[in-house]
């Protein structure tokens, strides 16, 4: 029997090789079977890859599930809970799903949480910058002000036991794009969960979950163990956060998490430029123009990606100082924000789990 043991690596490390060699499939049954399919949906790519024999239906279903919710809460699609409430005016109260209202009541939590520093009611600044649009313009001081006297998230009264949603100054207008698409990735788990996935990745352009831990290949683990490395076969998954000064997909520090929600807003994503100036789509209810912040990136780690989206976008517009200090003051929530020095500053809970892989980034 000792013999056995003290020779068994051997022989395994010969019979692993022959099979590679061979071209033998022998690995892939034992796989785990996954789907993953990408969309374009909430203004935005989005990819959801699912582990486990169930896992195509779960993704088709999840993908469902994020088109409802864009046909609830966009305000841009004609007959959306939030466009009937943006038409109706201050005329009456309108009649909304569950899910438009849960919605709605939470962007009203941060809006008044940051000081209407976030606020739901952006959207008259949003219409008239068009930044979204195939034709962005910079408006005039005038219009901006003019806009600026509609927004307050005082302005939207909601009515839990009847269900509706009411504003109280006509020209006011909601826009949720800051907090539903956390709404929808948190919706895609949950829908993952109900159909027994264990183990799952979504990226809703920006807005990055997990479900479980990543299962690494069994090759890759034999190989490891061959090599005398205790890897788990379970592990985090390794989350990049955004370069914001170069491509979509490049990246300059990576964060290890299971079960979280990693979202990060930053001006890279929708902007134009305009005689020689940049302008992106973060826009502030005070000032009426892009944040000027000082911060290019701005990365919130959550347990659900609805606080996290609406959270990133507060930490943003509020800058260095005055985000991170939110954030502290927040159970479970983590942060990480790039200034325009590139210079990094983290949490205190982040201390030791984020690995920069760029140089030109220094920890502040």
């Amino acid at each position: 029997m000792k013999f056995i043991l003290r020779h068994l690596k051997p022989i395994l490390t010969i019979l692993f090789i022959a099979i590679i060699f061979s071209g033998f499939t022998l690995v892939n049954p034992l796989e785990e079977k996954s789907f993953s399919k990408t969309n374009f949906a909430l203004s935005t790519v989005i990819s959801i890859k699912a582990f486990g024999n169930n896992s195509e239906k779960a993704v088709e279903a999840a993908m469902d599930r994020i088109q409802e919710i864009e046909n609830r809460m966009s305000a841009y699609i004609e007959g959306s809970d939030v466009w009937n409430v943006n038409h109706s005016g201050s005329k009456e109260a309108v009649k909304v799903k569950p899910d438009t209202l849960q919605v709605v009541k939470r962007g009203l939590y941060y809006s008044r949480l940051t000081g209407g520093n976030f606020d739901i009611t952006i959207k008259p600044l949003v219409d008239l910058w068009a930044i979204n649009t195939e034709r962005p313009r910079v408006p005039e001081p005038q219009q901006v002000n003019e806009a600026i006297k509609k927004i307050g998230y005082q302005k939207v009264q909601i009515d839990e036991k009847q269900g509706t949603i009411k504003l109280l100054q006509e020209g006011a207008g909601i826009d949720l794009g800051g907090i539903a698409k956390g709404y929808a990735a948190d919706e895609v788990i949950r829908v993952l969960r109900e159909h027994g996935i264990k183990r799952a990745y979504a990226d809703l352009g920006g807005n990055v979950i997990v479900l479980g831990k990543k299962k690494i290949g069994l090759m890759e683990y034999i190989t490891s163990w061959i090599r005398g490395k205790k890897v788990p076969r379970e592990q985090d998954w390794k989350i990049g956060i955004q370069d914001p000064f170069k491509g979509r997909g490049l990246y300059m520090a990576i964060v290890e998490v299971s079960d979280k929600a990693v979202v990060t807003s930053g001006p890279y994503e929708r902007n134009f430029e305009k005689d020689g100036k940049l302008y992106h789509h973060i826009l502030s209810p005070y000032t009426g123009y892009p944040s000027a912040s000082g911060l290019v990136s701005a990365t919130i780690i959550a347990d659900n990606s609805t606080d996290a989206d609406a959270l990133s976008t507060s930490l943003f517009l509020l800058g260095e100082e005055k985000g991170l200090q939110l954030i502290e003051s927040q159970p479970g929530i983590e942060a990480i924000t790039i200034n325009q020095y590139k210079q990094v500053r983290i949490t205190k809970g982040l201390e030791g789990k984020i690995r920069i892989t760029d140089k030109e980034y220094q920890l502040k």
